[in-house]
């Protein structure tokens, strides 16, 4: 599982005795296709202040997905990955413009403090700690409402804001001043986080979006087409 209930943290997971959650690059490309899905609804909500609901939700959900029997389960199903899966395919085609967006720097941002906060066990304590007081905010408002917003917002500033590595969203001035963006920012954040470290569990490594990056590109482009 995703989350060790006796330690009450976020740790990696160590064992492949279950098929669902081996070293797969379906299970690879699945939960590259979360991290940045996510990221990409940071983008959105910085400069224009919406993002797409379904999949705003399906970002929050995961963060409570505590023992998921597969990578698909953490985010709902494969059809709420739909953007990721298309991005991630555009991403890693050969001479792709998608670099140059604003939500690829937050990917790589965010694979880069992901071996920091698995590394910390405090913080992984405090992660685990915040969400299980986010939990009932979830199940009694539910994931889109301002209260949940706040509550995970919270604890992303009290864990991973106070690594000295951190995530510099640009975007509309305007939007970027109003609280309740700054807490669908920091949420969306502590979504791709908790992605970052679920591709991390399934061996993804950042060398693989260079050496396994026709393979990464053929597995999202298949799974996009099931979805048509």
């Amino acid at each position: 599982m995703f989350f060790i209930k006796k330690t009450a943290a976020w740790v990696a997971e160590s064992s492949n005795k279950h098929a669902n959650l081996m070293h797969t690059i379906e299970n690879q490309t699945l939960a590259l296709a979360g991290l940045i899905q996510a990221c990409f609804l940071v983008d959105q909500i910085a400069r224009k202040g919406r993002g797409d609901e379904v999949e705003m939700q399906t970002a929050i959900d995961s963060l409570f997905v505590t023992n998921p029997g597969s990578t698909e389960e953490v985010f709902g199903s494969r059809d709420k990955l739909k953007t990721g899966l298309n991005l991630l395919a555009a991403l890693l085609s050969k001479d792709s413009p998608q670099k140059q967006e604003p939500w690829v720097r937050y990917v790589l941002a965010v694979m880069h403090i992901e071996t920091k906060v698995r590394k910390n066990q405090d913080m992984l304590a405090e992660i685990a700690k915040g969400l299980e007081q986010a939990k009932s905010t979830h199940q009694y408002f539910g994931p889109l409402h301002e209260n949940t917003f706040a509550n995970l917002a919270g604890t992303y500033q009290r864990s991973v804001s106070t690594l000295n590595t951190r995530i510099q969203v640009k975007g509309e001035p305007m939007i970027l001043k109003s609280q309740h963006n700054a807490d669908k920012i920091r949420t969306l954040l502590l979504a791709a986080v908790r992605a970052a470290m679920l591709w991390r569990q399934v061996g993804g490594h950042r060398w693989h979006l260079l050496f396994k990056r026709k393979a990464l590109v053929d597995s999202a482009n298949q799974l996009a087409v099931t979805l048509n």
